[in-house]
């Protein structure tokens, strides 16, 4: 009976320690939003999980210039709230990318009263 008592207890506290390494992913938006980028394949998960650390501590670290960063939300945009962080990864990391000229504006012209 003791022996029953503390299997039990066993299996409780190691269903509660798995519970609180792993929350659910409805309260983790990250998680959301990778998964919904990756239609929750597990491989995919793992690799924009690590292309995302790799990516914020790089910006973190080199401070890139805002146009930079800017450049690269855009090109790893995946729909509204999505972004594809192996895209980013890549994007921020780019040395070959340059600064876009700035937009030309055209004025109009005033019509002269008649």
């Amino acid at each position: 009976m003791r022996g029953k008592l503390l299997l039990a207890a066993l299996a409780l506290f190691s269903a509660g320690a798995d519970a609180r390494v792993a929350p659910p992913p409805l309260y983790d938006p990250v998680l959301l939003n990778i998964g919904m980028v990756c239609r929750w394949d597990n491989r995919c998960i793992e690799r924009q999980k690590s292309a995302m650390k790799r990516a914020l501590k790089y910006v973190a670290k080199m401070r890139p210039a805002s146009w930079r960063v800017q450049l690269c939300n855009r090109n790893a945009a995946r729909g509204r709230l999505r972004v594809d962080w192996i895209g980013y990864d890549n994007c921020i990391r780019n040395a070959a990318l340059r600064p876009s000229p700035p937009r030309r504006v055209q004025r109009r012209r005033s019509r002269p009263i008649a």
